[in-house]
């Protein structure tokens, strides 16, 4: 020992290298890029592989909730779909609170460490190099800069894998839930309010596919070996209807102060978390792209995540608060539950939708709801000046998506399924995503606050095609197009075609019709 105190002696820096910030050296590590191995829950976390590859930071989880009401946590969690439950709540606490002692602990020890390195500098400074290894205090020193280097060594490593875990584990906790939405599954939607009438047919209504086919609009038959199963072509009056109702809610939103955006398809993983969704997840309706030429890219399902993207460790300035988006997007669906609506337009693995998106303020708590209702009144203009009749649902527990506080739902009836069909919903999502995304706001004194986020389809295509088609469908199998529509479209019928429909002359038929004979020269 006094050998080993005599070589620290001859060198300053090998005395203080005795002290050097081990604690530091962990925290360095984790802007490096890695992919880290799937632990023994099942969880990854492309969030948490994005804010340690140094792209992002790290979310702020508000942890005081979920410790100091764990039971309300608990029954939250209980109330909703996914795989998480009570246990897994519980046990997210325990680390928490097991990473919250351990970061103390190495907070003291980095504290007494500096403290320390100060004090041998000053003896150095007083003795000189020469006279340390004779002075008991410099010995003591040194021999407790050691204890702590050695506690360091353990604790950052396993400061490091905990903190890594408990995001993987605490990023998978659903929202709160609003106190007035109803518990349980999609039986207990509550009726918020009716608006039209459903209309009444003198003769028996045909569905959308039927009367697509029939005016040439819709084609889906053998379509299987050019794009796959639940896609489809629009054409001709068809293909103009889409871009109509496109223009139509464009439009009437930049009137009420929208800002439009163009957003991207493929996005990281880390947005999708960010947003909610699990992009990693077993049955996850996310596409995601070949890994080994897109690394970490998915298909969008909603334009709701690109433009969260946008915001994404950005803050607004409050006076420009509420921020009102809107684009309109092409999404992808995998529909991975292939048993339900497995034709026509209903569900779909490609569609185009125009998407609200708000950033509001969280300084009274209810701006975010207030922009929910907002949002939700422009949706029921919309619908209403489509002459559609449909229903306001205030949606259950178990249809709520983990990012959402309280979603509403509208189903138009759909004479021809016979049935309400969903075109269109709502979510408030509070600060939820924007603690995970890091979007806040800059109040006048210069603080920043998280802000909260609000989401709402102003027109998801297909099916608000399938509403139109059905609803406004005349005995002589013509639509009449609504009066909104009308100045977009340029039509005030939509009428059968006069061109003869394709024939179709592929192998899979009881009569295939012989191949042209070579021609002679």
């Amino acid at each position: 020992m006094a050998a080993s105190i005599s070589t620290a002696a001859r060198s300053g820096a090998a005395i203080l290298s005795v002290l050097k910030p081990v604690a530091g050296q962990c925290v360095k590590r984790r802007t490096r890029l890695f992919i880290p191995a799937r632990l023994a829950h099942g969880a990854r976390s492309c969030l948490y592989e994005h804010v340690r590859a140094g792209y992002s930071d790290k979310p702020e989880l508000d942890m005081r909730a979920v410790c100091e009401e764990t039971d309300k946590v608990v029954a939250n969690v209980e109330s909703r779909k996914g795989d998480l439950r009570g246990d897994d709540v519980r046990q997210i606490v325990c680390m928490w609170q097991e990473l919250q002692a351990m970061r103390t602990e190495i907070s003291e020890l980095e504290k007494e460490k500096r403290h320390i390195s100060d004090m041998v500098k000053a003896l150095v400074v007083k003795h000189g190099k020469g006279a340390l290894a004779n002075i008991s205090e410099y010995t003591q020193s040194v021999q407790r800069g050691r204890e702590i280097r050695e506690r360091l060594n353990q604790l950052c490593p396993r400061e490091i894998n905990l903190d890594q875990e408990f995001y993987e584990r605490a990023l998978r906790l659903p929202n709160a839930t609003h106190p007035d939405v109803p518990v349980g599954d999609e039986s207990q939607a509550r009726v918020v309010e009716l608006v039209g009438e459903k209309k009444e047919f003198d003769f028996k209504p045909k569905g959308h596919v039927e009367l697509g086919e029939e005016l040439g609009l819709i084609r889906q038959r053998h379509l299987s070996h050019i794009s796959g199963h639940r896609s489809y072509y629009l054409r001709g009056t068809g293909a103009r209807l889409q871009t109509a109702l496109q223009n139509f809610a464009l439009d009437k939103l930049q009137q009420r102060g929208f800002i439009p955006m163009v957003v991207p398809d493929m996005l990281k993983g880390a947005v999708f978390e960010g947003c909610g969704m699990q992009p990693n997840a077993h049955r996850s309706q996310v596409y995601s792209l070949d890994p080994a030429r897109f690394s970490d890219l998915s298909l969008a399902g909603t334009g709701e995540v690109g433009i969260s993207g946008f915001f994404m460790d950005h803050a607004v300035n409050f006076k420009d608060l509420p921020v009102r988006t809107v684009c309109s997007s092409t999404c992808y669906r995998a529909e991975t539950d292939t048993g339900r609506e497995p034709w026509g337009l209903y569900r779909v693995h490609q569609f185009n939708k125009v998407e609200m998106f708000g950033v509001t303020a969280d300084e009274t708590g209810e701006e975010s709801s207030q922009l929910l209702e907002e949002f939700v009144c422009l949706q029921k203009e919309i619908f209403t000046a489509l002459e559609l009749h449909y229903r306001v649902l205030d949606m259950p527990t178990q249809e709520l998506g983990p990012p959402a506080y309280r979603k509403y739902d509208i189903e138009a009836w759909m004479p021809g399924r016979n049935s309400y069909g969903e075109i269109s919903s709502g979510s408030n999502c509070r600060d939820y995503q924007s603690r995970r995304l890091n979007i806040l706001y800059e109040r006048e004194d210069g603080s920043l606050q998280y802000a909260h986020t609000v989401n709402a389809t102003a027109c998801a295509i297909p099916r608000t095609i399938i509403a139109i088609l059905e609803t406004h469908q005349t005995k002589e199998g013509t639509v009449r197009v609504p009066r909104a529509l009308q100045p977009y479209l340029g039509l005030e019928v939509i009428e059968k075609p006069t061109c003869i429909p394709l024939k179709y002359i592929g192998p899979n038929q009881p009569n295939q019709p012989p191949r042209p004979s070579p021609k002679t020269r």
